[in-house]
């Protein structure tokens, strides 16, 4: 199958007073038709700014320094390379083709403007004049995200609530139906029975819409329940990649087995959570070899003197570790809360 979103070899630095911070280093996947892509890390490993690579949305101290992002398209739409757009293309890009939902939900609504204004600009700006067409539109995708649609269109964000406002960014980014939608850090903030119901609408209209996901969080929990496949980010890399099921249940690098210790279970004997020592590295002027290995209790010399590539382990299920054969398949119990 071929793959809608081919990412090859993506660096981006940020500018900073002491020097480049290697923020995403010599990234590379494939991102395939109607799937969903899970990326997980903890806070500063990258995942933020790989997504805004994808759509070209860095700050202005930000700098894509090398890479290919070709999107594939579909319907006879000839491949392109997002890094070489204009502006103008840029924006044909966005939404259109790939639209992307930000972390915070109150912030990313203009709050002195309606719903309505709102999905009216929106669609402006990409072309569409129909008005009549595009509410007809914007309410048949507040129903599909469970919201009231008449209410939600007439009303102002802070008339609703943070998980109202989430799901009126999802359908607002499904509104000229993209072919990728990017999610930040969907339920950041949300309760629990919130972050479920949102879970639903998006596994729903996934289905229903055929788009592929690109699901960034560290909630491995989500993470699991949605996500055909894993990523893992570590200091600005991809450490591992496979099928949801295969990086849980038979992880390929130690940091990913720690990410999932981490995390506390909703069931089972109570135990104490087993963090990952020590801190991450300094994206300014990262260790030679593996970055994690100071934080890893399998390294060796080899470790702290060459960089282990990221190769397959198993069918589909790639890693960047020189002791992946020693990583022990995780119990359910030892999996804490990935599969909660």
């Amino acid at each position: 199958m071929q793959p809608v979103l081919s990412v090859r070899n993506l660096s981006v630095e940020y500018a900073a007073a002491r020097g480049k911070v290697k923020a995403v280093n010599n990234v590379s996947f494939d991102l395939f038709p109607a799937e969903t892509l899970a990326i997980i890390g903890e806070s500063g490993c990258g995942k933020t700014t790989l997504a805004l690579a994808l759509v070209r949305l860095l700050s202005r101290s930000a700098r894509i320094v090398s890479g290919e992002v070709t999107f594939s398209g579909a319907n006879g739409v000839m491949p392109f390379d997002i890094l070489t757009l204009n502006q103008r293309q840029l924006r044909a890009y966005r939404w259109r083709n790939c639209a992307m939902v930000f972390q915070s939900a109150l912030n990313a609504l203009n709050p002195v403007l309606k719903v309505k204004a709102q999905v009216q600009d929106t669609a402006r700006a990409h072309g569409e004049r129909d008005e009549k067409k595009i509410e007809a539109r914007a309410l048949q995708l507040f129903k599909a995200v469970r919201l009231d649609p008449d209410r939600v269109y007439n009303a102002y964000p802070h008339e609703l609530s943070g998980g109202m406002r989430q799901r009126v960014l999802l359908a607002l980014g499904l509104l000229l139906d993209p072919q990728i939608v990017i999610l930040d850090e969907p339920t950041t903030a949300l309760d629990v029975l919130t972050q479920r119901t949102i879970i639903e609408v998006l596994k729903r209209i996934k289905q229903e819409m055929g788009f592929a996901l690109v699901f960034i969080s560290h909630d491995l929990s989500m993470a699991a329940e949605l996500a055909d496949r894993i990523v893992t980010m570590y200091a600005g890399q991809i450490v591992e990649i496979g099928p949801v099921n295969d990086v849980f249940y038979r992880p390929k690098h130690p940091y990913t087995t720690g990410l999932m210790r981490a995390v506390p279970g909703l069931h089972g004997d109570k135990a104490d959570l087993i963090s990952i020592p020590g801190s991450p590295p300094d994206l300014i002027a990262p260790p030679p070899g593996c970055k994690f290995a100071p934080r890893c209790p399998y390294a060796t010399a080899i470790c702290t003197q060459q960089e282990p590539p990221l190769e397959a382990r198993a069918p589909n299920h790639a890693s960047a570790c020189h002791h992946w054969d020693q990583i022990p398949i995780l119990r359910a119990t030892e999996r804490n809360g990935s599969d909660a």
